[in-house]
């Protein structure tokens, strides 16, 4: 038998064995009276190992590992440190306020503290244009081009994101986020495992010898042209963190669906010790390939894993990053089906809905919306640095209301209303017109001039209550 043939059978027994695993561990859960709550949220009955397990394979999947090793250089560890304050952020001050107000999904708590709907509609829009338009294509896209680019089957890299997207559409609309969270562990265990064994194997390649990679690519001290400026990491890079971890609601589902808030944050404890190690799988392999191929940009880390691992190894971990592949990529489906079900369809079509059923159809549509935008992404100088740009059009504007929902409850909803579409025009306008700065410092000037907007707005609206006054 030859070796692709034996790469072959074992990534498809693997994927088989997560999808087994995954039926057996739901077939024997308690599910919740509520539909859509154990549809969406699990039930409300995850322990901590598996929200954990479900953080690290949705945040660090291909887009991630193939990206981030992309770069080639050392400072992108720094989008893992940061990780750790935003997941901090997200335990301490968030999680409690989630789930004091019943939160199902982190635009309501806009709602519960600020009472405007509309508000919480136009966050919710905006995460969904992120979701289809930026992360999900992202995903299938990176995920496509690593198989491509590891076991060049006669298909190309739009043909592997269709199977992708099929296949993460099956867990997404039937199995619902309980089937996420179970198969996001089992495949996490494996990236954590063969993503070691990758970075071990890589090492003795090269005798265990960085040299001869010049010293701008392996610092973590960036200068003023480089990707990440030192100088990044004291103003926006904070606020990108406490956006994804904290707002984004692919990524705080996992903690909305604890069986408390003390299980949530032991969760996210223990995903902020793992963003320690991680950098040793998401940046270490891509300064190796650098050494051993050059600038190879994107293609470096499936090409230091086919030559680096034996055929039966690199069909294992095939198999583990298809599953972190399709984690990001069905948990993405998951929350906006969640959004748009309870954020929109609910209040605005119809309140006596089926959500479970509307969630199905959103991610039906999703899917095949993110598939058309795939072939937008193949021309991308860096995916990470892309995908950083991108997602500035709503996150800063976008936590500036929720750090107004949290610190300034007071606030008048049409005031924030008013700087959200301040925000987004001006970073939109820093982005496609005239960049005097790195992105990262025009996305901390965005929030600030967000907050600015929202809080003078809401003074000049109307001579302060009583009410508004006590507020203070």
């Amino acid at each position: 038998m030859s070796g692709n043939s034996i790469q072959w059978l074992i990534f498809i027994g693997l994927t088989a064995l997560v999808a087994a695993l995954t039926w057996w561990r739901c077939r024997g859960a308690v599910h919740n009276p509520s539909t859509s709550k154990d549809y969406f949220l699990a039930g409300g009955t995850l322990a901590w190992p598996y929200i954990a397990g479900s953080l690290l394979l949705t945040n660090i999947s291909a887009e991630q590992i193939v990206g981030m090793n992309g770069a080639q250089v050392a400072l992108v560890a720094w989008w893992e440190f940061g990780a750790i304050g935003g997941l901090l952020i997200l335990a301490h001050v968030l999680v409690p306020l989630y789930y004091k107000h019943g939160c199902t999904t982190t635009p309501e708590l806009i709602e519960r503290r600020l009472g405007d709907a509309g508000l919480r509609a136009m966050v919710s829009v905006l995460f969904l244009l992120g979701y289809l338009c930026i992360l999900l294509p992202v995903v299938l896209y990176t995920g496509s081009l690593f198989m491509k680019s590891m076991f060049n089957p006669d298909l190309s890299i739009f043909q592997i994101a269709i199977v992708f997207a099929l296949v993460g559409l099956a867990y997404a609309a039937f199995g619902g986020l309980r089937a996420i969270a179970i198969s996001d562990t089992f495949n996490g265990i494996g990236l954590l495992v063969m993503g070691g064994i990758v970075t071990v194997l890589a090492l003795a390649a090269v005798d265990f010898d960085l040299s001869g990679i010049p010293a701008e690519r392996l610092t973590l001290i960036g200068s003023p042209g480089s990707d990440i400026p030192w100088t990044t990491l004291l103003t926006g890079m904070v606020f990108i963190h406490v956006f994804y971890w904290g707002t984004n609601m692919v990524i705080a589902q996992r903690a909305l669906a604890a069986r408390s808030v003390r299980e949530a944050q032991k969760a996210l404890y223990a995903a902020a010790a793992f963003k320690l190690v991680i950098p040793l799988i998401v940046v270490l392999p891509g300064l190796i390939a650098y050494k051993l191929y050059g600038d190879v940009g994107d293609s470096a880390y499936g090409r230091l894993v086919g030559d680096v691992l034996p055929p039966w190894l690199s069909g294992a971990f095939a198999a583990v990053i298809a599953g972190a592949v399709l984690s990001s990529y069905n948990s993405c489906l998951n929350s906006a089906s969640a959004l748009y079900a309870y954020d929109l369809h609910l209040r605005y079509v119809n309140p006596q809905a089926n959500v479970k059923r509307v969630g199905q159809w959103v991610a039906v549509v999703f899917a095949v919306g993110s598939l058309l935008i795939v072939p937008v992404y193949e021309h991308s100088r860096s995916i990470v640095d892309t995908l950083q740009r991108l997602n500035g059009l709503y996150s800063m504007p976008v936590l500036a209301i929720f750090i107004i929902a949290v610190a300034f409850p007071w606030v008048k909803g049409r005031a924030a209303r008013i700087g959200l579409a301040v925000g987004a025009l001006l970073y939109a306008f820093f982005t496609f017109v005239w960049s005097p700065l790195h992105y990262i410092h025009l996305m901390a000037i965005t929030l600030a001039v967000t907050l600015a907007v929202i809080l003078a707005v809401d003074r000049l609206m109307a001579p302060a209550s009583a009410s508004h006054v006590a507020a203070r």
